[in-house]
This record gives C-alpha cells, structure tokens and sequence, in this order.
C-alpha cells in the first residue's frame, strides 16, 4: 500500500518529463527550421524537404480551422425570453396592425353585406333639431352670457369694496347654482330640445361652470394676497388687442387690471378651465398647424359619423330582444361585438377633441399651454389613468376642490373618493338629463372605479396593470351605453312603432 505523499514525486516527475518532451520538441521544430534554411543553401534536395515541411504545417493548421467553423455554439439565451436583450419587436407589432386591419375589414364588408349603407349626413342634423325653424339648446347657450356678465359685474364690485365678501359668496352660490339647474329644467320641460341637443347644452353649461368656480377662486386669492383698496381698472395684457400683441409677451397684468370684458371672454373661449391672470401666449398663429387641426375636426367628425350609423347602430339594434329576453349569452355576445366600434369611436373622439379642436382652438387664441393630456395609453393603474387622459379637468380638480380638502384637514383616501363622486355626479348629469330618465348607470360606473382602482393598484403591476385599464375601458363603456339605449327604448320608443322601427 502507498501513502497519498507517496504520489507527490511520481506526478511531479510526469509534469518535468512533458516540459521537458514540450521543450525538446520546440527545439526540434527550431532546429529543424533552422536547419531547413540553411538546407536551402546546399541544394535542390534540401529545398524538396523544407516544401514537405511547410506543407504539413499548413495542413494541420487548415484542420484547427476547420475545428474552429464546425463548432456553432456558445451560451446565450432565446430572443423572447425576459432575459434575453432582444428588444425589437416591430415586426411583431406590425403583424398586429395588420391582422387589426384584415379583421375589421372583415367585419366592415360583414356589416354592408347585411345592412346596406347606413349612412346619412341629413339624419345627423335631426339630432340636434327637431324643426328647422326652432334652435332651443342653440338658444340656451346664448343665454348663458348672462351667468358669465354676472360673475364679471359681481367681481368688479368686490374689487371696488362696494359688496363684501359673505355677500359676494351668496351672489356666486346663487349664479352657480343657476347655472347647473336653469338648463337642466328646459330641457326637462321642453320636448323640442333633442337629446343630443341637451347634452351640447348642457356640456356647455358644465364648462362654464367650473370656469367661474375658477374665476371666484382666483380673484378671492388675489385679494387676499395683495389687501389693496379698489383702485381704476386697466386693459387687461392677459388678452391683448393686435395693437397690443407685441408687448403682451413682456407686460403682466395685476389684479384689479384683469376684471375687463375682453379678459373675461378670453378665458371663457381658451381650452382651460383654471384661470390665471396671465395666460402663456405663442408668438404668432401658425396657419399651417391652424389648417392642418381644421382638416382633421372635419375629416375625423365625418369618420365618427359614419361609424356610428354603420357599425354601432345595428349592432344596438340587435342587443335590444335579448336584453328584454334576458338571454345572457346573447347580450354578451352583443356586447364583445358592440366592445370594437364604440371602444373605436372613444379613441377616435379623444383625439378629435383632446388633440385637434383643442390645439385648433389654443392655436386661434395663441393660447399656450397645450398640455391637453399625457400618456394615459401607458397607464398601469386606473388613477393614473384619470389623472392624465384629461389634464384640464385634472388640473381643476387638484387646484379648487383636491388640495383644497387636504387643506381643511380632510385625508387622501377621502379627498379622492370625493373627487370620484364629484365626477359621478357630473356624468350622469350630462347622460340622465339629456335622455330625460335616471337610471345612475353613469354614476355607477365611476364610483365602481374606487375599488377598481384599489384592485389593481394591489395586486397588478406592469403590463399587467395596464391590460387591466386597457380591458375596462374596452369593456365599461359598451356595458354602459347598451344600459342607457335598452332604457331608453324601454322608456321612449316601445309604444311608438315607428320609432321602435327606426331604433
């Protein structure tokens, strides 16, 4: 038996005997090549040798190179694994586009196959009229100037110190107040006005409304800070005449400085709802932008016009007998074909109002600030969803009723459910009014985003998080119209044939 140290010597004998073998072959190749060329002095046969030489040398390294290509591996991972660093994928999202594409043409020439065109720009105008000769929604919106000379003659006053503070509140809690409940009894009461009509109205109405709030606010803010008695009011710079354009960019106005008609009406027409003594002002107005925003508000309100009588329509027509039936396979089968057109429109109507009749406005007043909405497409949960889809109400609602709460001692969670319920109320004001029933399936729908918003902010993130906002507006809003229109039909149109037929 042998100890393991006796192994120490052998081993190390091998390792000096294979230097040494190592060495002595390189010696041999030196010598040998040393050799080789001074065999080339002696003669023909000393240079055949070296020829042989060289070429065994180049066959054994054309056989490493071959090694060398036949070996087609090495550690990496698969392109669409997560730890791969492949990121493009534009291929694939073009594939999508396509197939986008193939199957809503599919369902298009579907659609004219078993309806015919639908289609009719004349239908469009019953709508919004019933008699050609009688425009009473165009009517309420012209009165509404009235509200607005209210608040502008209730501030000059206060400026002035003729009314106090307590006093000047009940005049704007009074026109306020008016202005929400006037146009909601005409249109209750006046059967002329269409409710498509009503909710113009009362769209109108509800801007206007949270524009004055804005303007109350602004003007007591002021006061407050300055404490200066009423002194002789100036033009305001914050909506210069042409004369004035060009140092507009330069002047400010001061407060009372503001309180003029042409200010008043600036702010009433700017695409804002939070107003400011000194608005941001472009240079000049771009014409190509200015026709470029009018050509897609024309050609994108034909677009929403003809899907709606083409695509949604029918498929409305048809959920109507199995909603009555309460044959739930059915209805959801309506409502995954009625999901694609209105989820459709939606997008279309986004960037129609939010990005070209906004920009086209701000671009004619050489408002500004353009900032109309932020990347909500990239939303991972629901409240960042609402906080940036729609930046002018955001921005409302976090400068004169969200921070306003948290200043009086109210917590987060509370001040958010408020906003929630505060934005309830006004969808289903600008729904239930118009069709002249309440059913609260608006209202309904935006508190049901509280605990939604709860849900995913919890227990979705990533792209996770953000097919959940994907699939609830895709799916709400189709729920949501499908209960309105059977209401409607229910309430409206099931006794009178003609127009359950044109239903």
């Amino acid at each position: 038996m042998m100890d393991k140290d006796d192994f120490g010597p052998i081993t190390r004998n091998r390792r000096r005997a294979t230097i040494t073998s190592a060495k002595s072959e390189t010696v041999k190749l030196r010598n040998g090549a040393i050799a080789a060329a001074s065999d080339l002095r002696r003669g023909p046969k000393a240079r055949e040798s070296l020829t042989k030489n060289l070429q065994l040398n180049e066959d054994s390294t054309r056989k490493c190179d071959r090694y060398d290509k036949m070996s087609c591996h090495k550690l990496q991972e698969s392109m669409l694994s997560s730890a791969s660093s492949f990121k493009n994928y534009r291929g694939i999202l073009n594939w999508c586009v396509v197939m986008l594409v193939l199957s809503n043409a599919r369902l298009f020439l579907e659609n004219l196959l078993r309806y015919g065109i639908l289609v009719d720009p004349i239908q469009v105008v019953s709508l919004f009229l019933k008699d050609p000769y009688s425009w009473p929604a165009a009517c309420l919106v012209i009165v509404s100037n009235v509200f607005i000379l209210v608040a502008l003659y209730t501030e000059r006053r206060l400026a002035m110190g003729s009314i106090s503070e307590k006093v000047g509140l009940l005049i704007y809690i009074f026109n306020l107040t008016i202005i929400l409940c006037f146009p909601m009894v005409v249109v209750l009461k006046l059967p002329s006005i269409t409710p498509v009509g009503g909710a113009f109205a009362l769209g109108v109405y509800t801007i206007l409304f949270l524009k004055l709030y804005s303007y109350k606010d602004v003007n007591r803010w002021c006061r407050e800070r300055t404490q200066a008695k009423a002194r002789s009011l100036s033009r305001s710079l914050s909506c210069p005449s042409s004369s004035f354009a060009s140092s507009a960019m330069q002047s400010h106005v001061s407060y009372p400085g503001n309180l003029s008609l042409r200010d008043m009406y600036y702010f009433v027409f700017a695409p804002t709802l939070c107003y400011e003594l000194n608005f941001p002002r472009s240079e000049s107005i771009r014409m190509g932008f200015l026709l470029r925003r009018l050509f897609e508000m024309l050609l994108l309100t034909q677009l929403l016009v003809g899907l709606t009588q083409q695509w949604m329509v029918p498929v409305i027509r048809s959920s109507m007998k199995p909603l009555q039936e309460m044959d739930y396979s059915r209805m959801t089968e309506r409502l995954l074909r009625l999901a694609v057109p209105n989820h459709l429109i939606w997008l279309i109507f986004f960037y129609w109002f939010f990005h070209s009749s906004m920009n086209f406005v701000a671009e004619l007043l050489r408002f500004g600030d353009r900032e109309f909405y932020h990347d909500w497409w990239n939303s991972e949960t629901i409240t960042y969803f609402w906080q940036n889809w729609n930046i002018p109400v955001h921005k409302w609602c976090l400068r004169h009723f969200y921070k306003p709460l948290l200043r009086r001692g109210a917590g987060k969670l509370l001040s958010q459910s408020a906003v929630f319920f505060f934005s309830a109320f006004f969808h289903e004001y600008l729904v239930s009014v118009p069709l002249r029933m309440f059913r609260l399936w608006a209202f309904m729908g935006m508190m049901a985003q509280l605990p939604l918003a709860w849900f995913v902010a919890r227990f979705l993130r990533g792209n996770y998080g953000n097919a959940a906002v994907w699939l609830s507006l895709i799916i709400g809003q189709p729920i949501a119209v499908l209960m309105y229109v059977h209401d409607y039909y229910v309430t409206h149109c099931e006794d009178d044939p003609t127009i359950a037929e044109a239903l």
